[in-house]
């Protein structure tokens, strides 16, 4: 691999290592499992900065780039990229470290990236403003 992959320069928002449970049929970790993580982590930053609960909207964009493998550390990346009255955007980005077991352990690989709109909820469930800085 010439165009070597590394973790970015910031602290990553979840990190987890998939078990055999969370594989499809061909023993790769199945893509239901990295959007579910997805959401939760870009939840996170959502709620962060809305100081508050936040529900998922939309999922605009969810592009798989590389498959994440059994004994992966599997680590997501999460930013608000916008906020509006009641809602915020938020990119998320997942890398995966190869697993000893890996034929490239210790290997970096952009497996996901995406984007997905939250919206700031009261203890109603009603939508809120999100706070000012």
């Amino acid at each position: 691999m010439t165009d070597k992959t590394t973790l970015p320069n910031r602290h990553a928002t979840l990190r987890l290592v998939p078990m055999v449970k969370d594989t499809n049929a061909a023993g790769d970790i199945f893509g239901g499992w990295v959007m579910s993580q997805v959401d939760i982590a870009g939840s996170i930053a959502a709620a962060r900065r809305a100081k508050g609960r936040v529900v998922t909207v939309a999922v605009n964009a969810f592009h798989f780039v590389a498959p994440a493998y059994v004994n992966d550390l599997v680590s997501f990346y999460s930013e608000v990229v916008k906020v509006g009255t009641t809602s915020l955007t938020v990119n998320v980005e997942v890398y995966a470290e190869r697993g000893l077991l890996s034929p490239n352990p210790g290997e970096v690989v952009k497996i996901t990236e995406a984007v997905l709109t939250y919206v700031a909820v009261d203890k109603n469930r009603q939508k809120r403003p999100v706070p000012k800085e």
